[in-house]
């Protein structure tokens, strides 16, 4: 069991508090970017042609900014605050035109709903993690 630890590539990196926040906080952007995938596919098949190229192409960059920061928190690497920031910036504006698009009735309670739990959380986390780095 020894030299499985002294080989392990992790044992020279100590367990910190700072680096559970990281991989959680890591965990949670790739995770939202992937669980976009399939929504930006149900979109693609249930909007009309013209609204589900908008959609589609914003949750895309969407996406792309969570896994860029995401995976940049995961491996320990710096460079995920812009990311951050712009999936910040374009969670806010999905719900903000998600909410303001939004018909009377159950698609309006069901874009609130979806702006409460779950885009304007994530940009919190993102907003947060764009000024300050879990350290």
């Amino acid at each position: 069991m020894a030299l499985v630890i002294v080989n392990c590539p992790y044992a020279a990196r100590p367990f910190t508090l700072a680096a559970t926040r990281r991989t959680w906080a890591g965990r949670i952007l790739t995770g939202a970017g992937l669980a976009l995938l399939p929504w930006m596919g149900y979109l693609a098949g249930t909007l009309p042609s013209a609204e589900a190229a908008a959609w589609v192409a914003l949750d895309a960059v969407e996406a792309a900014c969570l896994l860029i920061a995401g995976t940049r928190l995961l491996n320990g690497r710096s460079g995920h605050r812009a990311a951050a920031a712009a999936a910040a910036v374009l969670l806010v504006t999905d719900a903000y035109v998600d909410v303001a698009t939004a018909g009377p009735g159950s698609e309006l309670l069901g874009a609130v709903a979806m702006a409460v739990g779950a885009e304007l959380p994530l940009a919190i986390t993102c907003a947060a993690l764009a000024v300050r780095s879990p350290r």
